[in-house]
């Protein structure tokens, strides 16, 4: 699971950290100036390092850290890319990178360890951003993307069932028990915070017959062709708006908030606190839609993260080439 990888014990914190790839990594070598961030330049002297998890969102996300702090005169390592999410944390912890953009509901359940996700997105990241002071990390201000669990239907489904909400799904499964089936990934069909949580929140009742476990790259697959009625994605996945799928409104807000925001080593910050004010532009103009995009642009198109996340920074005006 790209995000939610269940906690794992000490001993094997420092195996996956010692095998991540920290010791290695590649400079940037963007030919950038400020836009509308890094004015005047002041990064210039920094020497500074991203990282990222391994997925196509992550990537994304780092490179446009990277090419920020560039922008701003600094000279940055890239080490995106890490397997898993502890390695990327235990970097930016430790110091060995300094900073990456992070999900909300990650640090709150698996890195925390508590098990209640917090409704309102802004308390949630304030409690995270709270307890990870003691860690030594510092969490800038989050995005309004959103990269958590959802149920979509292609539009052929959603033109005979027509419903918009998990309340309905659960509605049409109680009238028309065959009608509800799913695609969902073996994790999520055993979870809390997956399917069992969400039957229990909606008052949902589903055979097993009517429920299939697969990867979930074929899950889009299988939802756009119709195979499933209703498959388990990710709310910021590009294949959403490319496969023109139709995403279930979680209207009693039963699935946590998993909005992306810096995370930044506390020291790192202390010493150049205009990373702040580098990011703050860029991480307010994050939402699911952009997302959709930029992640299109590599799982869709077969772009290179590192070139769409540097045309949107220029598109977007906040960072200029040449």
């Amino acid at each position: 699971m790209r995000r939610r990888t269940a906690p794992v014990v000490a001993g094997a914190l420092v195996l996956v950290a010692s095998a991540c790839g920290l010791t290695s990594g590649s400079p940037l070598v963007d030919d950038v100036r400020p836009g509308s961030i890094g004015q005047g330049e002041p990064l210039e002297g920094a020497d500074l390092t991203v990282t990222s998890k391994e997925f196509t969102e992550q990537l994304i996300l780092g490179a446009i850290m990277g090419i920020a702090f560039e922008a701003a005169g600094a000279e940055v390592l890239d080490r995106t890319g890490i397997q898993g999410s502890i390695g990327a944390r235990e970097a930016v912890k430790s110091g060995d990178a300094d900073g990456m953009y992070e999900y909300t509901g990650t640090a709150w359940i698996t890195y925390l360890g508590n098990s209640e996700p917090i409704p309102d997105p802004y308390k949630q990241w304030e409690a995270v951003r709270r307890a990870d002071l003691a860690n030594g990390l510092t969490w800038l201000p989050p995005s309004k993307l959103n990269n958590t669990y959802a149920l979509a239907m292609n539009q052929a489904n959603f033109k005979k069932y027509r419903t918009r909400t998990l309340s309905e799904v659960a509605a049409l499964a109680a009238k028309d028990p065959g009608a509800v089936t799913l695609c969902v990934e073996g994790e999520f069909a055993n979870r809390a915070d997956g399917l069992p949580g969400m039957e229990k929140a909606y008052g949902m009742r589903l055979p097993a017959a009517n429920i299939t476990q697969m990867d979930t790259g074929i899950i889009y697959t299988q939802v756009s062709k119709g195979s499933c009625t209703y498959g388990e994605v990710f709310t910021t996945d590009g294949r959403i708006k490319s496969m023109n799928l139709v995403v279930m409104e979680d209207d009693k807000k039963f699935f946590p908030n998993y909005n992306a925001a810096p995370v930044i080593n506390t020291k790192a910050l202390e010493k150049y606190p205009a990373i702040a004010e580098i990011l703050d532009p860029i991480t307010k103009r994050l939402d699911n839609a952009v997302a959709q995009d930029l992640n299109a642009k590599v799982d869709v198109d077969g772009e290179d993260p590192h070139t769409v996340a540097l045309d949107w920074l220029v598109a977007e005006g906040f960072v200029k080439e040449g």
